[in-house]
């Protein structure tokens, strides 16, 4: 049996529309919609700590008594604890804002009388924050830091140790024309990391708890039009809530949308296709036409569809006009109005390389009385997909085979304030590896990087949450799931249901109600069903750890994801006296138990390492568990780069390559993780960041890159030897000697003496020479493809480091406050050899137009403030982040210095 599903997806995108200035800023009536950035001129206040706060909260919160995140990741998760409320509580007035996504209006809340906190200094317009700081947002307010170091620092390893926790407050002022008296204004945030709640001249408006989602709140009843308007935002976020860094406060983009009262509702079009092939495809658009006027209304939709310019997500030719519609919207209430129109030869949106992400534009424009209301744009993609349970993921008639990677939401040194460079470097580095899919774990991301996604072609599973009613972390969402988990579903598909990208949805990630039996079944299928009343043309899953085949939570979900469970958990030899789940290879058992579900590997491998560092002995084994005694040195808080080595639960990419390969029918996997993130530093919490990426934290390659590589891009001529061969201290010693390589043998010399050459054996990765004495000098591969030479690679013993060299991603940029320039520093000898094991202190300056706003060296153990212009670098690499001024276009010269080095200069160009 097949599940079959036909999509044409669609991202909202308001393109250029006026910027607010810094501070004030008065909107244009000129356009039907008006949608302006609302990120600037923010005046910041944060509490020195929680318990100092005013007592403003949501709601109370259990004590923690276990404060230890030293957890491992697949640790069961635990029952909710009961609070009782001993003080007022503003949840009564916040659960409103929940309502549109409530489907039953006898569920919706009651807001209360009064306004809560009206009295509080804060929310005042008459308030002077002169002496609060200004910032813009994406704002993230904790990731300078300082890192918290020790087993007792207030934030652990597994939130990064950076202070994400507390409570702050954002305040802005803008004005609304008098003319736009009778319009209806809405607040649009992204994302607020968390337990937001916001007051407008005083009154408190409403907000949303649960930080990765994105919400909107009618101003309207609030605004004065024609005189200033006070914005005050209240964030706490709680620590213990994560197994990762979330970082804090408004870390997404911010708008104020205003419209007529007749409009098109948030998220309101949804896109849908049939009778998809490369002759035809049938386009449906449904619009939600919302009537916040008190009469009647009578109105003309019209919707016209345009191909789109990939590169500035501008449209281009007029494809097609949908038939138009005249509908009655009574007044407060909504109407859907859909309409369809066939075209032929459509542009097919498909992952490369065989295929093209096409993009197209829907515009929709509302007329009342002959007279433009509503203009509303929907980027969309038209593709087929069928979910084929033995051939996996077809795409436009292909079969795709998933090469994926799950992502955190954080870019490194720059935290969770979302910048768009930065996402696009991250999707530009996977897809170098070969990467076409990634899973977004575990929650919503900013929706900029849907935006990428759709352009660059990546598949998606798009996944909402990482706990249900229990708990893993004491103040994790299971807190709010009660009250919340409807509208958090619903609002997430809303949100992403039109993105060509998105290829499945996620409801849940390792849940304890894995363990729960049919109790836990019960919340996936109340959860399911919110799913696919919200978008019944996509499949819905959950990542599952521990639920066998012949439990009852498997049977709710359409597609069957197992993380490690594939390859199996902690049942080879070499793993076999941990504590943990402890499960034998699973693909057979869930694909004989549902023959007509296709199976993903959901989560795969979790190998660890440190970028450049080798320890020794190296085990025999396939795979083994990253340990003190084995694979990893305490002292350093290193794990060896022998890519062989993983955490308790994981397994290595060779031992995953081999199950893949043995069990054909499984449509890919999403390996943990393509870059590394901060926080959950499993095995060392006294670090900063992860050891689970094929990609660093600062974005540079481990070896592991190019086994990836050489498996996901067979075409790629790749040889790639490890370790570096500068070994003073192992001279006659044995030095094990690795090759990752697209070809299928390999001849290894060491000083122009062949040490044999070596053919992958079936279901074989690398190509081991395990027995190499190190002599310094030049280690040199040939690999070979069907008998013919494919490629080569040498490495060559250093000298000291006695040169800077400096490398920037891109040497133009633009002057919008916003771009980035990496630059990356390198070391050479005096004969321009690059010296790895480099660990010299640089100092970065700059002149001209820019700034730099963070560093790096991609070393999990580093506890230097990112925002120091001072770096230690790392196996011999250290990474400055440039950023552009807004406005102002000219040079900027990179200066890096290091003691006995000559300086190096880098100019970049601001346009």
């Amino acid at each position: 049996m097949r599940t079959k599903f036909y999509l044409a997806l669609a991202l909202c995108v308001l393109a250029g529309l006026p910027a607010i200035g810094q501070k004030k800023a008065e909107v244009s009536t000129k356009n039907a919609r008006i949608r302006v950035s609302l990120n600037e001129g923010w005046r910041f206040f944060k509490y020195d700590s929680a318990s100092m706060a005013d007592k403003l909260i949501y709601d109370v919160r259990p004590d923690v008594n276990d404060k230890n995140d030293n957890k491992v990741a697949d640790a069961q998760p635990t029952e909710a604890l009961k609070v009782i409320a001993s003080q007022e509580v503003l949840k009564a007035w916040i659960l409103p804002t929940a309502n549109a996504f409530i489907k039953d209006p006898a569920k919706w809340h009651k807001r209360p009388a009064g306004s809560p906190g009206s009295d509080f200094a804060f929310v005042k317009p008459d308030f002077n924050d002169a002496a609060w700081q200004e910032v813009g947002l994406p704002h993230d307010w904790a990731i300078n830091g300082p890192f918290q170091k020790g087993w007792n620092s207030e934030v652990g390893g597994g939130m990064g140790r950076l202070p994400s926790n507390g409570v702050a407050w954002y305040r802005r002022k803008f004005t609304i024309p008098k003319a736009d008296a009778q319009k209806s204004v809405f607040l649009e945030i992204e994302g607020a990391m968390s337990y937001a709640m916001v007051w407008l001249n005083g009154s408190l408006v409403g907000g949303w708890p649960y930080g990765y989602n994105s919400w909107q709140l009618d101003l309207t009843p609030y605004i004065h039009a024609g005189e200033e308007n006070q914005l005050a935002i209240r964030i706490d976020n709680p620590n213990n809530s994560a197994r990762w860094y979330p970082g804090g406060g408004i870390y997404r983009n911010m708008w104020l949308c205003t419209t007529n009262p007749v409009h098109i509702g948030q998220w309101g079009t949804t896109v849908t296709t049939t009778d998809v092939s490369a002759k035809a495809a049938t386009i449906n658009l449904s619009a939600k036409l919302v009537n916040d006027s008190p009469a009647d209304a009578v109105v003309e939709v019209l919707t016209e569809l345009y191909t789109m310019d990939n590169a500035t997500l501008k449209r281009k030719a007029l494809v097609a006009k949908f038939p138009s519609a005249t509908q009655t919207v009574k007044a407060g209430e909504s109407s859907d109005c859909a309409s369809s129109v066939t075209i032929e030869k459509p542009r097919l949106w498909g992952p490369p390389p065989s295929q093209v992400p096409n993009l197209y534009m829907a515009v929709t424009y509302i007329w009342q009385d002959n007279k433009l209301i509503d203009q509303y744009e929907t980027r969309l993609g038209v593709r087929s997909i069928e979910l084929d349970p033995t051939r996996g993921i077809v795409i436009n008639g292909e079969p795709i085979r998933i090469q994926g990677v799950n992502q955190h939401h954080d870019l490194g040194a720059l935290g969770a304030a979302f910048n768009r460079r930065a996402a696009e470097r991250q999707l530009e580095s996977l897809k170098e590896l070969g990467c076409n899919a990634i899973r977004l774990s575990h929650n919503p991301p900013a929706p900029e990087l849907l935006e990428l996604t759709d352009q660059m072609g990546f598949l998606v599973i798009d996944e909402v949450f990482d706990s249900w009613e229990r708990k893993k972390t004491p103040h994790d969402f299971h807190l709010i799931f009660p009250d919340w988990s409807e509208a958090d579903t619903r609002s997430f598909i809303r949100r992403d249901k039109n993105c060509p990208s998105v290829i499945m949805w996620s409801f849940g990630n390792e849940v304890g109600e894995q363990y729960t039996g049919e109790e836990g079944a019960a919340v996936a299928r109340r959860l399911y069903n919110f799913v696919k009343d919200e978008d019944p043309t996509r499949a819905a899953t959950i990542a599952m750890n521990f639920a066998k085949p012949d439990m009852p939570l498997p049977k709710v979900v359409d597609v069957i994801g197992l993380n490690y469970q594939g390859e199996g958990i902690r049942n080879a030899a070499a793993y076999a006296h941990l504590k943990g789940i402890n499960t034998p290879p699973m693909y057979d058992a869930f694909h004989a138990k549902f023959p007509e579900k296709m199976v993903v590997s959901s989560e795969t491998a979790s190998a660890l390492s440190t970028r450049g560092t080798y320890l020794f002995p190296v085990t025999q084994e396939i795979s083994a568990p990253a340990l003190d005694s084995t694979g990893c040195d305490a002292k350093t808080q290193a794990v060896s780069a022998y890519e062989l080595y993983t955490a308790a639960f994981g397994s290595s990419a060779d031992k995953v390559f081999a199950a893949q390969d043995q069990h054909p029918f499984v449509c890919g996997e999403f390996v943990w993780t393509g870059w590394d993130y901060l926080g959950e530093p499993t095995p060392y919490y006294l670090a900063r960041s992860s050891y689970s990426g094929i990609i660093d934290l600062a974005g540079f390659k481990k070896d592991r890159f190019f086994l990836y590589q050489s498996r996901w891009r067979p075409e790629l001529p790749i040889a790639h030897i490890l370790p570096h061969w500068n070994w003073p201290e192992r001279v006659g010693k044995i030095t094990p000697v690795h090759v990752f390589t697209s070809g299928d043998a390999a001849e290894l010399f060491l000083n122009g003496k062949s040490l044999g050459r070596k053919t992958k054996a079936q279901y074989e990765s690398r190509l081991r020479w395990d027995s190499v004495v190190y002599q310094p000098g030049e280690l040199k591969v040939v690999a070979f493809k069907k008998g013919k030479k494919w490629a080569a690679e040498t490495v060559k013993t250093s000298g000291e480091a006695k040169n800077l060299v400096a490398v920037a991603d891109r040497k133009v940029l633009k002057a919008d406050g916003k771009d980035l320039a990496f630059v990356t520093i390198s070391f050479t000898d005096k004969n321009g050899i690059p010296v790895p094991t480099a660990q010299n202190t640089v100092t970065f300056s700059i002149d001209g137009v820019g700034e730099i706003v963070a560093t790096d060296n991609g070393n999990p153990s580093d506890l230097e403030s990112f925002a120091s212009t001072t770096r230690n670098a790392y196996s011999g690499l250290c990474l400055a982040i440039v950023r552009t001024r807004k406005g102002q276009p000219g040079a900027i010269i990179v200066t890096a210095k290091s003691a006995g080095l000559t300086p190096v200069v880098i100019r970049l160009s601001s346009k």
